[in-house]
């Protein structure tokens, strides 16, 4: 999302200039989960975060989305948050809101961190890797 840009439009992640691009995560190709953000959200850049002792990104909040379809670029998706990762990436905090589809076949099960690791096992622990490494 081009935040700086008038009507905010979707276009590709820059880093450091560069098209941002995601490996593959074995066995899966690219995110192994629907990547967005929140509309009319904001990490603060002047506010510091107590949990990480960093400031916000200034970008809107992400959302990984972990229910079995694959959303279209763009999609508007009705989700239940079931929980938050709290990232560092280049000094900054950058939250990133666990949520399922709340029409996902298994979303009524689907309600806490607990029930990710039961439903998806290893899916924080290789999201965390992801963006560690």
């Amino acid at each position: 999302m081009a935040t700086a840009e008038p009507m905010n439009p979707i276009k590709q992640d820059l880093k450091k200039g560069l098209p941002r691009f995601v490996h593959n995560i074995f066995p899966h190709k690219g995110y192994i989960w629907n990547y967005g953000a929140l509309p009319q959200t904001w990490e603060d850049p002047n506010h510091t975060v107590p949990d990480t002792g960093a400031k916000g990104d200034n970008d809107p909040i992400d959302v990984i989305e972990i229910g079995s379809k694959v959303q279209g670029r763009g999609a508007v998706v009705r989700v239940k948050i079931v929980g938050t990762l709290a990232l560092i990436d280049e000094g900054e905090t950058d939250w990133k809101l666990v949520a399922i589809d709340i029409d996902d076949p298994i979303a009524a099960q689907v309600n806490n961190i607990a029930d990710v690791e039961r439903h998806f096992p290893g899916l924080l622990k290789v999201s965390r890797k992801s963006w560690l490494e």
